[in-house]
């Protein structure tokens, strides 16, 4: 039998944290937390952003993990964005990533 990976992604470069889980190529979830605060300051404020996603990032993978029907387990991949990006937007999925493959 031809096993397809179950692969979660993480999205973490700007202003939005997202989780999706695929198999093969259907994608079987997607969650996306958007940050409101940065819309009184006329655009993005890069440190905001690196501390909403330390708030978001572990409810969003969760729902998503949850939403796919599967469990953190029975992942074969995690795949995170890499750049470009803001640098501590970018280093909090990385950590998360890195952290939860162990």
């Amino acid at each position: 039998m031809d096993h397809k990976p179950i692969i979660l992604g993480i999205e973490s470069s700007c202003d939005d944290t997202s989780a999706a889980v695929l198999v093969g190529h259907k994608l079987l979830s997607n969650v996306i937390a958007s940050q409101a605060v940065h819309t009184a300051y006329g655009g993005v404020v890069p440190e905001l952003a690196s501390r909403a996603h330390e708030q978001n990032i572990v409810p969003v993978v969760s729902e998503a993990i949850r939403r796919a029907g599967i469990t953190a387990q029975d992942l074969d991949a995690i795949a995170f964005t890499r750049g470009p990006g803001l640098l501590g937007s970018l280093l909090v999925g990385t950590n998360f990533a890195k952290g939860l493959s162990l």
